[in-house]
């Protein structure tokens, strides 16, 4: 085979033009943030020298030397939970619970970054515990995305074969399952987190889909406030939302990246001036989507109980 049809001309375009989209979509975000956060970004570098220097002003006793061992004594605090309003630690630090959701943001690499082990015992658990975690947590979550996928599938054909209307009742079976999971994954831990973290709305929708997608910055964290007293269940709850949350949001992700792939299959196919019917070999007539629901039909997986 010849160096220029291993190449296949059809395709290289449709890699580099998908290459620009890709460089152009991170550029223009990175203006974004920039245009966004840059100045804002100034003023509180600028906010917080006028508050080192009315602090070095206001407390004679304080040098440059105290101040640098006041801040570290306080980053050493948040890092353990201790509350310096009191002498006392809350139960989200290294305890069972909080030591199980810490566990669940590591193979889901999420990593907060508000908790870390220090010890080095810990440490070289937590590589191995990861190395294994994280392949055996995508096993997990693809699988109970199938289950999931199987289940909405399911519902569509019930409802096909009484409504006898395909592409009407798989539209609506994956509205209401995308707005049924977005109540359940988003708007209900939204108010359980105003409600236990005094966050405020754009706070919080912020937080689930940060936590959700994986990206996990650490600026906010649930349960991880050394001056509140949260209830038992509620790291629980959150090991449960993060695990089924993410199973969920995986779908959807996998939906767009679905919806992605057909566009750019579109694309070049119209670029390269061929015909959907020679590409895939079906008879006229057939269009990109019912080809599409075709092969999904014949990769539907099956129901175990």
């Amino acid at each position: 085979m010849g160096i220029m049809e291993m190449l296949n001309l059809a395709r290289v375009p449709s890699i580099l033009m998908l290459g620009v989209v890709y460089v152009a979509y991170v550029l223009i975000g990175g203006v974004v943030f920039w245009k966004l956060e840059g100045d804002l970004g100034q003023k509180d570098i600028g906010l917080l020298r006028l508050q080192k220097k009315t602090l070095l002003t206001t407390y004679t006793c304080l040098n440059q030397k105290g101040l640098e061992e006041v801040a570290q004594v306080v980053q050493d605090a948040s890092k353990v939970g201790l509350s310096l309003k009191g002498n006392y630690t809350t139960d989200g630090f290294w305890k069972f619970t909080s030591s199980a959701v810490f566990a669940a943001t590591v193979v889901t690499t999420i990593g907060y970054g508000n908790m870390s082990p220090n010890s080095t015992a810990g440490q070289i658990f937590c590589v191995f515990f990861a190395l294994f975690g994280i392949p055996l947590n995508l096993v997990v979550l693809n699988r109970v995305g199938k289950y999931m996928l199987a289940l909405e599938r399911n519902i569509s054909d019930f409802f096909e074969g009484k409504t006898k209307r395909r592409r009407c009742t798989r539209f609506f079976v994956h509205l209401v399952s995308y707005l049924s999971g977005s109540l359940l994954f988003f708007v209900m831990p939204m108010i359980v987190f105003q409600l236990h973290e005094g966050w405020t709305f754009s706070q919080t929708i912020y937080y689930c889909f940060i936590t959700l997608s994986t990206i996990g910055f650490g600026d906010y964290v649930a349960d991880n406030n050394p001056d509140k007293v949260y209830p038992e269940w509620y790291s629980v709850l959150m090991a449960s939302w993060i695990f089924f949350g993410l199973a969920w949001l995986a779908l959807i992700i996998n939906h767009s990246i679905d919806i992605l792939e057909r566009l750019n299959t579109y694309f070049k196919l119209q670029w390269s001036g061929e015909k959907l019917e020679e590409e895939s070999g079906s008879a006229e007539g057939d269009t990109p989507d019912t080809q599409v629901e075709e092969e999904d039909e014949n990769k539907k997986p099956p129901i175990t109980q």
